[in-house]
């Protein structure tokens, strides 16, 4: 299993920004396809995000088109998650996950996960 960390996460304002990075010390991300998901209490994780690693696809959940914005330094290894105009509802624990070459919105297809970090969104 491999080992990814979450960070960036924190309390803003509706209408304000965050950007979330997950970092991986003992392999490179770039081989893996990295997804962010979120769970909001009470609620299922669902996909957020994901950036491919054979073309750099990208994709993302409807409600965070025009907002979000997943990407990769490939330089300090790491993924970003870019959000921008958050929302209450977006209010969560976010994870970076990683897997095989090709994003999947199914949690169950990844086998390595963050631990997480939280993100309220509040006034």
């Amino acid at each position: 299993q491999l080992q990814l960390v979450e960070s960036g996460g924190g309390l803003v304002q509706p209408g304000g920004s965050l950007r979330l990075s997950c970092d991986a010390s003992e392999f490179t991300l770039h081989y893996y396809a990295i997804a962010w998901f979120r769970q909001a209490p009470g609620k299922e994780r669902e996909g957020v995000s994901c950036i491919s690693s054979k073309d750099d696809s990208l994709y993302y959940r409807d409600s965070v088109k025009g907002r979000f914005t997943i990407s990769r330094d490939m330089a300090k290894n790491t993924v970003y998650l870019q959000m921008n105009n958050l929302r209450p509802e977006d209010t969560a624990v976010y994870y970076c996950a990683a897997r095989g070459a090709y994003c999947s919105s199914y949690s169950g297809d990844f086998g390595s996960w963050g631990r997480g970090t939280q993100v309220t969104v509040s006034a």
